[in-house]
């Protein structure tokens, strides 16, 4: 196995891994920037107002994503697996 289908598979794999964080991130980071305006405005600083807020959001994510998020996944795997052959010459 040469250093360039090394640094190929190895780019895909960030590249995946990259896309199946994004909508999770994605929805905490709306979620944290929605509650931070709400507590700047009402001036509560309560910890828990803005944690559970996040993990529920990024829980939506999870479950609204999942789908496409194991597509992904098994897409990345059969390939990896099927270049099996050609990357051990």
């Amino acid at each position: 196995m040469h250093a360039e289908q090394v640094l190929d598979i190895t780019r895909q794999a960030l590249k995946v891994a990259v896309m199946l964080s994004a909508p999770m991130l994605a929805f905490g980071m709306i979620a944290g920037l929605i509650i931070n305006v709400f507590q700047a405005v009402t001036q509560i600083t309560e910890t828990t107002l803005s944690i559970i807020p996040k993990m529920l959001a990024m829980l939506v994510a999870l479950l609204l994503f999942s789908p496409w998020m194991l597509d992904v996944m098994t897409d990345f795997t059969v390939q990896l697996f099927e270049n099996i052959p050609t990357l051990i010459r």
